[in-house]
């Protein structure tokens, strides 16, 4: 296993980090068959959990602190917070208010006395971003958490938060955790270099693009659409859907590339995002021993730039072949009233 140092924190964590997601109901349910995954990522070498309050709400942490009895100080521990906890107002978000709450209760479940890096799971327009660097700069001077970063920011939400740091004399993002992958290549244009000027630690979520890159999904196969990641998101896998079949022909390119270097095409996929200079690691998802076993045969595989040429050539630098945020697309495109000036201001122009 490779380790590198998160940004500029001092930390050293390993390339590949263990993401927890699939641990969960509707996933994997079976709690004593995750901590056996857990604890072979660790026996690999892997020193770095990824987690968050919302998977399975509350679930995953629950599992990942039981597993973690005993082995804790050899982990670089991560979790998340923003997406509601149940029911009602102010149980999401990223206010004071919240924050407060919400890290007692990770910390309980975690089963810890500190998170290592705690990540702002998603911008919150609602809420001043000085409040909560502020918020997060009093949970480190507490001890609560070593430091702090943010998943899925945009570049220019990033650099506002590194300038509000900066003029109120606050704690900053030390990572961002974008999704990246060979099918979506969006974050090299601006987010990837905004991280390297400011010294910050990249994990990117999704290597394998939302499983399109797991060999699973194959060009004039059948596509089963009732199980799997296909059941929750059938639009996203249909193959008779254009942009589907076009990321199936890319599928296709990059097996054959796979096949010629001796590896598989997950491991083709996690060494490539490991491979781009601002990345420090890549979270792997792994559900079952056999995928945490096949992607962890891979974590020695570097790709040459012969290698790297190609996979340019099939998707250039820069380019999504899907949207990897449409799950959650910002407010500024889904409510109109943030793209509308009001009709009587319209009327008067």
């Amino acid at each position: 296993m490779r380790y590198r140092t998160l940004g500029r924190t001092g930390i050293e964590v390993s390339v590949h980090c263990l993401g927890t997601m699939m641990f969960q109901d509707g996933c994997n349910s079976d709690h004593d068959d995750c901590a056996r995954i857990i604890h072979a990522a660790l026996d690999r070498g892997v020193n770095f959990v990824d987690t968050a309050d919302m998977y399975g709400q509350g679930e995953t942490e629950e599992i990942v602190g039981k597993a973690l009895h005993g082995r804790r100080d050899d982990v670089v521990l991560a979790t998340k917070v923003h997406f509601p906890m149940g029911e009602g107002p102010n149980r999401g978000g990223n206010s004071r208010r919240w924050i407060v709450r919400a890290v007692e209760d990770s910390l309980r479940r975690l089963r810890t006395d500190w998170i290592d890096l705690y990540q702002i799971h998603r911008p919150d327009p609602a809420t001043d971003i000085e409040e909560t660097l502020a918020v997060l700069t009093d949970l480190q001077r507490q001890g609560k958490i070593r430091t702090f970063g943010c998943s899925t920011f945009p570049a220019d939400e990033i650099v506002e938060a590194q300038h509000v740091s900066e003029r109120r004399n606050l704690g900053r993002f030390r990572t961002e955790q974008p999704p990246y992958s060979i099918l979506a290549r969006g974050i090299e244009s601006a987010l990837l270099p905004v991280c390297q000027r400011y010294g910050m630690g990249v994990l990117v979520w999704s290597p394998l693009a939302f499983g399109f890159l797991t060999g699973k999904y194959r060009k004039d196969r059948a596509v089963d659409l009732t199980t799997g990641r296909a059941a929750m998101r059938p639009a996203n896998f249909d193959p008779t859907v254009p942009r589907n079949a076009a990321k199936l022909d890319v599928v296709e390119q990059l097996v054959t590339l796979a096949d010629e270097i001796g590896c598989t095409l997950p491991q083709l996929a996690v060494a490539f995002t490991v491979a781009h200079p601002a990345v420090t690691s890549a979270i792997i998802g792994p559900r079952t021993m056999q995928q945490l076993d096949d992607l962890l045969d891979g974590a020695p595989l570097t790709l040459d730039d012969a290698v790297l040429d190609r996979i340019d050539e099939i998707v250039p630098p820069g380019e999504n072949r899907y949207d990897p945020n449409a799950l959650k697309p910002p407010l500024s495109l889904t409510d109109p009233a943030l793209r509308r000036r009001p009709l009587a201001d319209r009327s008067a122009a």
